[in-house]
């Protein structure tokens, strides 16, 4: 039982200044950054991402795991007897979003002063930082559905500045258009699912649908229209079929952006979204079916695509939308903590990659392509050791915190559907294939690019390299919030998580566990064949020193894999230009034929009707008495009649 916490001042300022220091950042900088020195901007943004996250860790060392804090800033809107608050709820699903939100948020600001250094968008890219922070705060501190949905639409805003953030450059304002685009159509089912919320349970406020859920048990049909229609929100945010695409094109912004936004907070807001409503979810089992092969369809899929690219970033962008699937395995199967774990984890190893990513395209002068680099890690020892830590995690090897996150969900999967599991298994081994595919091809072997480049590889600066160093230390040692039972360890963050999650358990049916023996089993197995697919790697891309082969070579299924299987071809063709087609067809015929003749006609009927008027308006006294007496006769008549 949560214990709700309403009148305590230090708690509610601590809480009321998680979000606005880093609103604060952005105002200054927004008004005032072009009048202060250059580089300022980026200290005011991390010192206020900092600052915020000092808050968070306040909040967290006062507030026990089963308290919460809510802060009722000022009522909002209020009709009758329904109102919706200006508010925040603080607990302990909240804390741990906050703690990677602001924490690995602050990383990537600091990493930023250092990447974006020489541009000349600066300040305004801090700027957009600040606010994205801002309303990624908003987004899961909000005590109600509304607040929620204010918070996923501006990190939705911001993602669309951030992705376009080098605008002069046009496929990079289309990817942001994309972007733009396509999380709009996930966000209209989030909007209608909260209309519907709305109207049954006659409230937005996220406890009280909560307590409210299970009186609604019986009417399975509703609560399952309900959790569809948020999944489809979730879908859009969280990159998942088919609303995925979006996501590998939104590696044209600044590889901080990559970091930040799409592999440690906003494409997470789906999976926050889903565990905070879990009690809706957990009473809708048809749903969480779904919510359970759109993850498993969704991480088989993209892991295969990965196996293919050859942009640094883009594997790294197939990589996110693989373990976002790996997530929504997790809640599909009930197991919403594991879910968080995972997230928790990935947010870690996954900012780590793409810090790591940026940090040899900084060193490579813009280079992303790993079939022109290699023999990097003697050059840039700093980030290849922190890079092939954080694929050591994400491929799921031995005693790193994605192998016991990823065996948790696996767990569960082999527990409940071993069609799931065998699938999951194939992904997770296809993770440590493409991952070291990555990891030998840039840092193996002899240098491939340019001589002028080469002369040219340095290491990152200190503002640079370390965040990569605490966000190494994170991906190596992230595991122990989560320990199993066979090593007679608590699960921390499970026990700290059961207020929020525990509600919901009483409605799904997790089996009777499986044996310590067998969980080791399966443990070593996921281990070893992660450990298989790194020495196959190894074998090919160093001993074997194979480069990928070029796009004109290749044939059938490779050529599928690495052209993404044709999916933005296929939405071009079916969705896109037949859109087009038929605007075209609207504005040149029904708008012409149709419309305008509407129009026309009733322009002329006016005018006929004017003309006609205004032959009984001819100023002549007699006509007017005499059609005044013709009407008191018609009237005296038809009286005399009825």
């Amino acid at each position: 039982m949560t214990e709700t916490i309403t009148n305590n001042s230090t708690l509610t300022f601590l809480g009321l200044m998680i979000p606005l220091l880093p609103l604060l950042g952005f105002l200054v900088n927004g008004l005032l950054g072009k009048f202060l020195p250059k580089g300022s901007a980026g200290w005011i943004g991390s010192i206020s991402v900092l600052a915020s996250f000092v808050c968070v860790f306040l909040m967290f060392n006062t507030l026990e795991s089963n308290q919460a804090v809510r802060i009722d800033v000022f009522n909002w809107i209020a009709l009758g007897d329904f109102s919706i608050s200006f508010g925040f709820w603080i607990d302990a699903l909240t804390m741990i979003m906050l703690m990677v939100v602001t924490g690995v948020g602050f990383l990537i600001h600091l990493y930023s002063i250092g990447y974006m250094h020489d541009d000349e968008g600066f300040t305004r890219f801090f700027t957009y930082l600040n606010l994205f922070i801002f309303f990624m705060l908003l987004l899961v501190m909000g005590s109600n559905y509304l607040m929620m949905f204010i918070g996923w639409e501006g990190v939705g805003l911001c993602s669309y500045l951030l992705i376009g953030f080098w605008y002069k450059n046009e496929p990079f304002n289309d990817a942001a258009q994309k972007a733009f685009v396509m999380n709009r159509i996930g966000d209209l089912g989030f909007l209608i699912g909260m209309f519907f919320i709305l109207f049954h349970f006659g409230t937005l406020d996220i406890q009280a649908v909560q307590q409210a859920a299970p009186e609604l048990a019986s009417k399975g049909g509703l609560l399952m229209i309900i959790t569809l229609l948020l999944f489809i929100g979730a879908t859009g945010k969280s990159a998942q079929l088919p609303l995925y695409t979006w996501l590998p094109d939104a590696m044209a912004g600044p590889t901080p952006v990559s970091a930040l936004i799409h592999a440690a907070t906003m494409v997470t807001a789906g999976i926050y979204m889903i565990v905070r409503s879990n009690v809706l979810f957990a009473l809708a089992p048809d749903t969480l079916t779904i919510v359970l092969w759109v993850g498993v369809l969704t991480s088989l899929f993209a892991a295969i695509i990965g196996l293919k690219q050859n942009d640094i970033k883009k594997v790294l962008a197939y990589s996110t939308v693989s373990q976002l699937g790996l997530m929504f395995v997790a809640l599909g199967l009930g197991a919403f903590s594991s879910g968080i774990f995972h997230l928790v984890t990935h947010a870690f190893f996954k900012a780590l990659l793409f810090l790591g990513a940026g940090s040899v395209i900084h060193a490579l002068h813009g280079e992303q392509d790993i079939r022109k680099m290699g023999g990097l890690r003697k050059l840039i020892p700093i980030t290849y050791i922190t890079f092939i830590l954080a694929s050591l995690a994400i491929s799921g090897f031995p005693l790193l915190s994605g192998f016991f996150s990823k065996d948790e969900i696996l767990a569960h999967a082999f527990e409940q559907d071993k069609l799931v599991w065998v699938v999951m298994v194939v992904s997770s081994f296809l993770t440590a294939i493409y991952m070291f595919r990555l990891v030998f091809l840039t840092f193996f072997n002899d240098f491939r690019g340019s001589e002028s480049t080469y002369k040219k590889i340095h290491e990152s600066p200190w503002v640079m390299t370390f965040p990569l160093i605490i966000l190494c230390v994170l991906a190596v040692l992230g595991g122990l919030m989560g320990l199993p039972a066979v090593f007679h360890a608590s699960h921390w963050l499970n026990g700290y998580l059961s207020t929020v999650t525990g509600p919901s358990a009483e409605f799904i049916h997790h089996g009777h566990g499986i044996s310590h023996s067998l969980e080791i089993g399966l443990m070593c197995f996921a281990g070893l064949a992660a450990i298989v697919a790194i020495y196959w790697m190894y074998r090919k891309y160093v001993i074997q020193k194979a480069i990928p082969e070029s796009e004109e070579s290749q044939q059938g299924f490779v050529k599928a894999m690495a052209n993404k299987f044709y999916v933005d071809e296929f939405f071009e063709n079916a969705i896109v230009k037949p859109t087009f087609r038929l605007s075209e067809w609207f504005g040149q015929v029904f708008d012409k034929k149709v419309i305008d003749q509407i129009v026309n006609w009733t322009a002329s009927s006016m005018s006929a009707g004017g003309q006609t008027l205004r032959l009984f308006q001819g100023g002549n006294t007699g006509t007017y008495v005499l059609a005044m007496v013709v009407g008191i006769v018609v009237l005296f008549i038809i009286r005399l009649l009825i």
